[in-house]
């Protein structure tokens, strides 16, 4: 699979890394090169982003995809033989870049358009992603169970993707979402949620990651 090449991107994602102190090992970083490779390709036959991001793949959705491992693994919550969980996942972010920098942890894709679902189980196999397992179906009825962590990503409101992730989530969990500041303001009130705000280079707006915990 031919790599992924821009120079002027690639400096921009090592950068962000960098400033949250994350170093990815040379294999992962391939892959997440490979991957963007690919999404760019295909999105000339499936709409899988906006023809806007393709320029800013790697600072747009690569860097904000992996904000989720950044954080968690800062505050040590991650841990080998977890199970995650991405609600919605369209063209692979966040899950994709999430299952290559942490190999260890058990994956779950849930997808119910065709075309996007043949595109990440074919992507899936070429990368050799093992713990990623995709499922073409909506997560409510996917029969996905007890998971450590579900994230979604551009779904829709926070009240409405909690509740649908809610069944599936182990006691203790995390339910995980990415947010604008400005919407993310509107559930700090919420009990057992964190906000974190961040930069994405390039980008204008803040963004917020927004993790709620379930516990007892």
């Amino acid at each position: 699979m031919k790599h992924f090449s821009d120079p002027g991107q690639e400096n921009l994602l090592l950068d962000f890394l960098s400033s949250y102190q994350t170093f990815l090992p040379e294999n992962a970083l391939e892959k997440i090169f490979d991957y963007t490779e690919t999404v760019i390709k295909e999105n000339e036959l499936t709409n899988l982003i906006s023809r806007n991001d393709i320029p800013k793949f790697l600072t747009r959705h690569i860097a904000d995809s992996l904000m989720p491992f950044i954080m968690l693994k800062k505050q040590n919550i991650l841990k080998d033989g977890m199970v995650w969980a991405d609600m919605g996942s369209g063209g692979g972010c966040p899950i994709f870049p999430l299952a290559i920098v942490c190999p260890a942890i058990k994956f779950f894709a849930s997808e119910p358009r065709s075309k996007r679902v043949h595109f990440l189980q074919s992507t899936k196999t070429a990368l050799h992603l093992d713990n990623l397992t995709v499922i073409g179906k909506r997560f409510e009825t996917s029969q996905i169970s007890r998971c450590d962590i579900i994230s979604c990503r551009a779904l829709s409101r926070f009240e409405e993707d909690f509740k649908r992730a809610l069944p599936a989530l182990k006691h203790p969990g995390f339910f995980i979402t990415f947010k604008s500041k400005a919407i993310a303001q509107e559930l700090q009130n919420i009990p057992d949620i964190q906000l974190i705000d961040y930069n994405l280079p390039l980008e204008p707006q803040q963004y917020s990651l927004v993790i709620k915990g379930i516990y007892g």
